[in-house]
């Protein structure tokens, strides 16, 4: 079932927004070559109990996890496209980095995710991180009255394929309000004019995930949670909770 918000709703959802967004500032100015993901994990948890805030991610199992999620922010590294948990690896200098957190407050979620290198950037890196966030952005731009899901889908896919990034198929973004995931699934791939049409007060997760090597195929690692990319490239994902409005895309989770 899709759930209309109301304006007062998104703007309480634009507050657990900007606690997301101070929680990935905090874990990546904490990132740098010899931090660990876990010391990441704890710059995050910081921000979150600062603000009164929960998260969706400490302790959330879906179905395909082994176990319960350990962290408060997924970190992938590398190869690792999304859902990294954040352990005891350091980081070293020319590491891919993706965060990803989310934050309940008040009832309401915000969830968004980024991408950066530390240390020394590789060239192939910092293309693929701003095809990434290109991606987000004209999924975003497509976001509006009148449009479809699949206006979104077809926005992002164009972005991938022009960069010549692949993008895990059976993932993409989601609905989200009082939880994480809501109804509808946002795909990252999809045919303009189908799917579910936007209305005001729709609030969706669009969160791209493109793999440098132009392939689709990924696997899941021995934790059952990370997936890496089956050839062993580099990946990159970001993400922001938007409101569809009648004047535009909003997004929410910004500072």
């Amino acid at each position: 079932m899709v759930e209309i918000k109301s304006e007062t709703a998104l703007d309480a959802m634009r507050e657990a927004g900007r606690v997301v967004a101070r929680a990935l500032a905090a874990a990546q100015e904490a990132a740098a070559v010899g931090v660990s993901l876990r010391e990441l994990d704890e710059a995050a948890r910081t921000v979150l109990a600062e603000a009164g805030a929960g998260s969706p991610f400490l302790g959330y199992r879906p179905s395909f996890a082994p176990t319960p999620f350990p962290g408060v922010i997924c970190a992938s590294v590398n190869d690792a496209v999304v859902h990294g948990i954040p352990d005891d690896y350091r980081l070293r200098d020319g590491d891919l980095l993706s965060v990803d957190c989310g934050a309940e407050l008040d009832g309401w979620t915000g969830d968004a995710a980024i991408s950066f290198t530390v240390g020394t950037p590789r060239p192939e890196d910092v293309r693929l991180i701003e095809a990434t966030r290109r991606a987000l952005e004209a999924g975003i731009a497509a976001a509006t009255v009148g449009n479809r899901i699949g206006d979104i889908s077809h926005a992002v896919s164009a972005v991938a394929r022009e960069a010549a990034c692949g993008m895990p198929e059976d993932f993409g973004g989601h609905g989200i309000g009082r939880r994480m995931h809501e109804d509808p699934h946002v795909p990252n791939y999809g045919r303009p004019g189908r799917g579910f049409p936007l209305r005001p007060g729709l609030a969706l997760a669009i969160e791209p995930m493109l793999m440098a090597g132009g392939r689709n195929a990924y696997t899941t690692a021995p934790d059952g949670w990370t997936l890496r990319t089956a050839d062993g490239t580099r990946a990159a994902h970001f993400e922001h909770t938007i409101a569809v409005t009648a004047a535009g895309p909003r997004v929410l989770t910004v500072l």
